[in-house]
Formats: C-alpha cells, sequence, structure tokens
C-alpha cells in the first residue's frame, strides 16, 4: 500500500508531500491544475519514461519519492529479498531526474536499473490509463487474474516446476540427441579405458609399497656384502669387535686390586661384549636366510612401469589413478545404461510429461470453470455502468498439439465485443480509453477480492459517463477501496462524494512563477470542491445545498 508521496521540483510542484491511506481517494480540481503531476510522479516511481522537460523551470533536478508498506505483499518482499533489497516493512523507491534529462532510480536508497523500478513498481500498484502502459492489456495479466479469481496459484505453480523439470530433460535428451555420433564415440572410448583400468586393477597404496620393495631387490648384491662383512667385524674376523672387547675386559680383571670406581665400566664392558655376539649371530642368520630374487624384481619393475605407462597416458600422477578409475567408471555407468543413457532419459521424459499433464489438465478444468464464472460477473458490472452491449469472454486457446508450457496447456487472453454482432477482438485493439477505464474497473471490482495488485489507479474512469452511471462508479470505486487501495482522478462529484479521502489539486501564480498546490480536505472542505463540481463558479445556496446532500449520501451508502 502507497503511504507516502513526496514529489521536489516536478513540472509546476515546487515541493509537494501527501499521505495516503486505505480505502478510496479522490483527486479534483480545475483543468491544469495540476493533477496528472501526482499519476506522472507515480509513474516515474514506477520506472516510466522521463524527460528533461519533467524539472521544474529553475531547479537542477527532479526528486519523486514514493514509500510503501509491504508488509502484506509477499511477492514484493520475495523480489526485495532475491535483489537484497529488503528493509523491514517499508519499500522506499526513488527516482531523480536532472535538468539534462538524465535520471538514477533508488530502491531503499540503494542504487539500482530502471528495470527494478519497473519490476518491483508492477506488483505494488497498477495504473488504468489511456495514457499509461496497462498490465491489463497483457495476455500474462490475464492468466494471472484467472488463475487467482479461481484460487489456483497453487496449482499453476506446481505445474510450472512441473514444467521446468520435464523442459531439463527434454533440453538434456535433445543435446544428446545431436550429439549421437560424438556421445557414441565417447561412450567407446571410456569403455575401452575402464577395461584398460580394470586390467591394471591398481589398488590404493600399492604403488608406494611396489616402490619400496623394488629399492630393496635392486639392491640384494649391496645389502648382503655389507651384511656380511659386518658380521665378520662383529665376531669373526681375528679383530674382531667381541675379541677386542674381551681384550680389554681381561686387562681390567688383571688389576692388582679391585678398585670400585671402575665396577660400572667393567659392567658395560661386559654387556657390550653379549651385545655384540647377539648382533653378529643376527647378521649370519640374515646372511644365510636372504635370498636375492631376479623374478620378483623383474614382476615388481614391469608392475610399476605399466602403472606409470597408464598415468603418462591419461597426463595424471600414479597417485591419482585409482580415484581417476573410479570417475570413469562412475560416468561410464550414467551414459551406459544408467540414468544418463538415452533410453533412461526417454523414460523420465515420458514420466515427467505425464506428471505435467495431469496437473496442467486439471488447472485447465478450474480456469474454464473460472472464466465462465468471471464472464457473468463482469458481464453484471458492465450493465452497471452503462456498457450492456459490451460482451466480455475470456478465452482459452489451447496451445498446439497440447504442447507443454511453464503456463500450462493454454493462452487465456481477454476479448471484448464492443457492439452486437461484431467478433469478439482483443481489448488492445477494440476499447478507447474511456471504455477500457470502465471494463478495467469492472474486472477489477469483481476480482478485487483475489487480486494481489494492492494499490489501483484509476485516471478519468468517469470520461463520457454522467448521471446515475457515475454514482454507480462512484459505489464501485468505493467498494475496491474497502479492500485495498485505490487512487483517482475525476471530474464526477458523484464520484468524488463517495471517497474516504479527497485531496484538491490547485495552482497559483506568485512572482511571475507558476505552483501547484496539493491538499487534503476536511469534510466542509470536501463539500465545497463537490459544490464546485456542481456548479461551476458561481455558487448558489443550492449548489451548497445540493453538494451536501451528494456528500452526506455518499458517506451514509456505505456506513
Amino acid at each position: 500500500m502507497l503511504t507516502q508521496l513526496t514529489v521536489s521540483n516536478y513540472a509546476i510542484a515546487e515541493r509537494v508531500e501527501l499521505q495516503f491511506g486505505k480505502g478510496m481517494t479522490a483527486l479534483t480540481g480545475e483543468t491544469g491544475a495540476g493533477k496528472s503531476i501526482v499519476l506522472d510522479a507515480l509513474g516515474l516511481a514506477m520506472g516510466g519514461r522521463a524527460d528533461a522537460g519533467a524539472v521544474r523551470h529553475g531547479a537542477k533536478r527532479a526528486d519523486i519519492t514514493a514509500t510503501f508498506d509491504v508488509s502484506a505483499i509477499l511477492e514484493a518482499l520475495q523480489w526485495l529479498e532475491s535483489h537484497e533489497l529488503d528493509d523491514d516493512s517499508d519499500c522506499i523507491l526513488r527516482r531523480v531526474i536532472s535538468k539534462d534529462g538524465r535520471s538514477r532510480a533508488y530502491i531503499n536508497g540503494q542504487p539500482c536499473p530502471l528495470a527494478h523500478l519497473k519490476d518491483l513498481g508492477g506488483l505494488l500498484m497498477d495504473i488504468h490509463s489511456q495514457h499509461q502502459h496497462q498490465s491489463l492489456l497483457r495476455k500474462e495479466t490475464h492468466r494471472k487474474l484467472i488463475d487467482e479469481f479461481a484460487g489456483a496459484e497453487d496449482l499453476a505453480s506446481e505445474t510450472r516446476e512441473a514444467w521446468q523439470a520435464w523442459n531439463q530433460i527434454r533440453t538434456k535428451l535433445l543435446e544428446r540427441q545431436q550429439n549421437a555420433e560424438e556421445s557414441e564415440a565417447k561412450l567407446q572410448l571410456l569403455r575401452y579405458q575402464v577395461e584398460e583400468l580394470d586390467r591394471l586393477a591398481l589398488e590404493s597404496g600399492e604403488q608406494e609399497q611396489l616402490e619400496q620393495e623394488q629399492a630393496q631387490l635392486s639392491q640384494a648384491d649391496a645389502i648382503l656384502h655389507n651384511s656380511h662383512q659386518a658380521a665378520l667385524l662383529c665376531t669373526e674376523d681375528e679383530t674382531n669387535a667381541a675379541g677386542l672387547v674381551r681384550q680389554a675386559l681381561q686387562q681390567l680383571e688383571q688389576l692388582p686390586v679391585e678398585i670400585p670406581a671402575l665396577a660400572d665400566t667393567i659392567q658395560m664392558l661386559n654387556e657390550a661384549q653379549i651385545q655384540i655376539s647377539e648382533a653378529g649371530d643376527n647378521l649370519r642368520h640374515f646372511v644365510d636366510d636372504y635370498e636375492a630374487d631376479p623374478a620378483r624384481l623383474t614382476e615388481v619393475e614391469e608392475r610399476l612401469s605399466a602403472i606409470y605407462q597408464m598415468a603418462r597416458k591419461h597426463r595424471i600422477s600414479p597417485e591419482e589413478l585409482p580415484e581417476f578409475h573410479k570417475r570413469q567408471s562412475a560416468e561410464l555407468a550414467e551414459l551406459d545404461g544408467g540414468e544418463g543413457s538415452l533410453e533412461k532419459l526417454e523414460e523420465e521424459l515420458e514420466s515427467l510429461r505425464d506428471g505435467f499433464n495431469e496437473l496442467a489438465s486439471k488447472l485447465s478444468g478450474i480456469r474454464a470453470k473460472a472464466a465462465g464464472e468471471l464472464d457473468q460477473r463482469i458481464a453484471g458490472e458492465l450493465a452497471q455502468l452503462s456498457m450492456p452491449a459490451v460482451q466480455f469472454i475470456t478465452h482459452l486457446s489451447r496451445n498446439n498439439q497440447d504442447e507443454p508450457a511453464p503456463h500450462g496447456l493454454e493462452e487465456i487472453e481477454f476479448l471484448v465485443s464492443a457492439n452486437p454482432g461484431q467478433p469478439a477482438r482483443p481489448l488492445a485493439k477494440v476499447a478507447s480509453g474511456g471504455e477500457l477505464s470502465r471494463i478495467s474497473l469492472a474486472i477489477q471490482v469483481v476480482v478485487a477480492q483475489t487480486s494481489t495488485t494492492p494499490t489501483l489507479i484509476f485516471d478519468e474512469v468517469d470520461v463520457g459517463i454522467g448521471g446515475g452511471t457515475a454514482e454507480v462508479v462512484g459505489k464501485l470505486l468505493r467498494s475496491l477501496g474497502d479492500n485495498g487501495q485505490v487512487i483517482c482522478v475525476t471530474h464526477l462529484p458523484q464520484v468524488a462524494a463517495q471517497c474516504h479521502q479527497h485531496l484538491f489539486v490547485s495552482k497559483f501564480t506568485q512572482q511571475d512563477a507558476t505552483f501547484s498546490k496539493i491538499e487534503s480536505l476536511d469534510d466542509q472542505g470536501r463539500i465545497s470542491e463537490v459544490a464546485r463540481m456542481l456548479g461551476g463558479v458561481d455558487m448558489t445556496e443550492h449548489t451548497i445545498a445540493h453538494a451536501t446532500e451528494m456528500f452526506s449520501k455518499g458517506q451514509a451508502t456505505h456506513h
């Protein structure tokens, strides 16, 4: 809901600050006073086209700020969050236009592309005017209104998700089919590579173990020679270590007297003699038992050579081969009869198509029923608006060959026949500006209970009507305001008398400069304005009385 509008140096408005509430707000004033300023400013805040002429003469820039309460507008909250522009429950749209025609856009204080203002603005307001881009002329709006009216938004969302899943698999399948020759070549290569890796059957850590074994086997001669020499030095040579230690002990044992200070040394030499003897025995056993195995060395080297060759072939390190083998096997399984095979993709596509058809067919039935009811109710509203001859038709046309689409199995378009006997045609091609406004009003009244657009703006919906019909228009706008927020520019006192809030637009000249002024009227002010709208310049007692009666009646009707 629009809560505030601030306009600075725009057109003939130097500074305008307006507060808006729920319900119906009427904008009135003499022709040329500047009623369009409010609507044009809102249009700019929603991303409308701007030019240098919008800037007030003598000013550097025009600044327009529109504040909305979006706490109850789920779509707007989701949009703000997805663009990281959310800021509690308020949403502030700002547009700054320089006198050279350049403009900048902001959402909640953050600079943004103009397209963002348009996208978000479309979720917050809908402007119905012959001079404004109207969502009512777009097919997607017609579909949205029908789905809201039918209470089928969730089903429509499920249908769209089903289509997305189907389309994803379809795209994947088409790519596979278009590249069938290339895919087959890739499959053959994968099979060959995996078979090679299967034959190699390399286990994790095996390469490191083989390299250690190769190092030992390749140095067998050196190991035997050195071990044999060590054994000789320990116990077998004439001057072996064990014999030398024994000689040292004998020298100490032949000392003429016992020396306590050498007791530890003698103990250490005794232990050394024992250790050396045991080491010599171990070395002899090792040499006797050690078998140099040239055949095993050849076997290990051939195995390592196969591993290194395979790694070079795939341009990876030998350590990466086991994981590479795992990945290639998984890819082969997927392409060759697995989830990614043509057969499996075709089966999945058919299953997803069946799921989509079930949801879309259900949605089509609900839409068809809702369309008939919507047409009847709009026809009733059009009759009240002095358009009984206008025929309104919600046309559902099936997609070619029932081809799945994100929105279901049909296109939805509002058609009208302005005169009896004439074929129904798209709304944009038939209705004039005034007719379109009234048709739009009739539609909005009917779908008001289900529509998610919180703020509706009508520009001169009363063009070409008067009398009792004008009063009906006022009642319809008021009823819309009871369920949301309606802002309308009107020239009819019958409409103005029924609003919740009345804004009066006037202009004045000061020091050769023209200014626009917008003020909120109290009850007495509203009566005076209704009188002006009734009687023009000359205010008679009769006119005042008539205005008072009309105002009282307009307000009382709704209490």
